[in-house]
């Protein structure tokens, strides 16, 4: 055998090998690996995508959570102010009531004073009248002392 001839021979064959390898199967490896590349590329996009849009999920979480403390913060200082409010308006019920009460109770006092002087003023009358009468030991003309009496317990 010819070493020369043999090594012509591989190289034709390796040559119709190559030519089959590009026109037959190249193409489909090719086409994998664009549709593998296209496939890693999109899945790269998408996690970026992913990413961003949990980064700004995360900054409206943050952003809505500080907005709830904000408006809790003012609910409580509202509940507060209305506490104090409503403490301040019993307070003044309360001192109003007491007032009336205190009014109601000075007036059934007045009252009550002025009914027992009168109660006096006619007991004094009496014992004035009754004494005058026993001083006199005779008969007086009630009608007469009773103008006499209330003319001096107006006086008293």
């Amino acid at each position: 055998m010819n070493i020369n001839l043999t090594l012509i021979g591989q190289s034709i064959t390796f040559a119709v090998f190559v030519w089959f390898c590009m026109k037959f199967i190249w193409p489909h490896i090719v086409h994998a690996l664009d549709v593998r590349r296209k496939a890693i590329a999109d899945g790269l996009a998408a996690a970026e995508r992913g990413k961003h849009e949990q980064e700004l999920a995360a900054k409206r979480a943050t952003e809505t959570l500080h907005d709830s403390k904000v408006k809790a913060a003012e609910i409580i200082a509202q509940a507060e102010k209305r506490a104090v409010q409503i403490i301040e308006e019993a307070k003044a019920t309360a001192k109003a009531e007491g007032d009336r009460q205190l009014a109601a109770a000075q007036a059934e006092i007045e009252q009550a004073a002025h009914r027992a002087r009168e109660q006096l003023r006619s007991q004094v009358a009496a014992l004035v009248l009754a004494g005058a009468e026993k001083v006199l030991r005779r008969e007086v003309d009630a009608k007469a002392h009773a103008d006499l009496l209330e003319a001096i317990s107006k006086e008293i």
